[in-house]
């Protein structure tokens, strides 16, 4: 198994700072990404990529390893997570160490389990997909959403929709943000290296399992969420 987990977890969050090492229920957040990856048993390495001294030493306690620091190019608010990952794949090879399969996963995923993991494994291995995430379905028809214009008039943005009835149209989902499979070897052709390949699979979650969190109000609907999960389990 030739297998690595990629943390990305800068030190410069502006929005929440410290976030990637906040207290989520009573240990770091990037805790539970750490050991989600670990309980896989997935991985041959998992490591975090960061900047920032103390990030990696709670990173190395929860079982996590920082063989090297991010690159202060790397480090900005404007990187993208591939670039990172592309930074990584490359340090790596420089000492000599390969990895077949690759997986970014994100600091800030405390809902994330190991089983979903291995679903995401199994579908790119058992498929052509050159990457494959998790993603959730939006709770209403983008179909029937509106947007304000420049005078406050409230308009459709599909208006060749406006009078078919929600449940007769497509389902629509957005990236759940916790993780991305990818070959490795796909990464390192891409020009852009943050759309981690062309052929994209997905596994879907449930809504109660994803929870973007960008501030206070986001963070504190993750932690009822994880704890409403571990009262269903």
């Amino acid at each position: 198994m030739h297998n690595l987990a990629i943390i990305p977890a800068r030190g410069g969050s502006k929005r929440i700072p410290r976030k990637n090492i906040k207290d989520f229920l009573g240990k770091p957040i990037i805790a539970y990404s750490i050991e989600a990856a670990l309980q896989s048993g997935l991985f041959e390495e998992v490591m975090v990529s960061t900047d920032d001294k103390e990030i990696a030493e709670i990173s190395i306690k929860y079982g996590a390893k920082v063989p090297f620091y991010r690159s202060k190019k790397n480090s900005n608010d404007i990187t993208g997570p591939g670039d990172v990952v592309y930074e990584v794949i490359r340090e790596y090879q420089n000492i000599g160490i390969n990895f077949e399969i690759g997986c970014c996963i994100y600091a800030t995923s405390p809902l994330l389990k190991a089983k979903r993991l291995l679903e995401g494994y199994k579908l790119l291995r058992n498929s052509q997909f050159d990457t494959v995430f998790p993603v959730v379905k939006f709770s209403y028809p983008i179909w029937r959403s509106y947007k304000i214009d420049n005078n406050d008039r409230v308009v459709m943005n599909f208006p060749e929709y406006e009078t078919k009835r929600s449940q007769d149209l497509i389902n629509s989902y957005h990236d759940a943000g916790q993780f991305y499979w990818f070959y490795t070897s796909k990464i390192l052709e891409l020009k852009n290296k943050n759309i981690f390949g062309i052929a994209k699979g997905a596994v879907e979650l449930e809504a109660i399992e994803v929870q973007d969190i960008d501030n206070i109000e986001d963070w504190r609907m993750a932690e009822l969420k994880a704890k409403l999960l571990k009262d269903l389990e």
